[in-house]
């Protein structure tokens, strides 16, 4: 029964992908990855670090941190 479980094992992770470590998995859906994450949720450190800039400075002066976070956000698998 220990084969059998290993092999349930791993059909049902075959549709997850790699993803950078500390990171949650992507769930592959037909050809898209889609999050497993709601986007609030993702990428707190850089949301904090563009929202304390942008409260701070002002948008037009956090483009460095919007634009991190919003490249983070990318790896995580969402469209923005």
């Amino acid at each position: 029964m220990g084969g059998l479980s290993e092999v349930t094992m791993s059909a049902s992770n075959s549709n997850l992908s790699t993803n950078l470590p500390n990171q949650e998995p992507l769930i592959e859906s037909g050809s898209e990855l889609k999050p497993k994450k709601k986007i609030c949720c993702a990428c707190p450190n850089t949301k904090r670090l563009r929202d304390e800039c942008i409260v701070e400075h002002g948008e037009t002066a956090c483009s460095k941190w919007i634009n991190t976070h919003l490249e983070c956000l990318r790896t995580e698998g969402f469209n923005v």
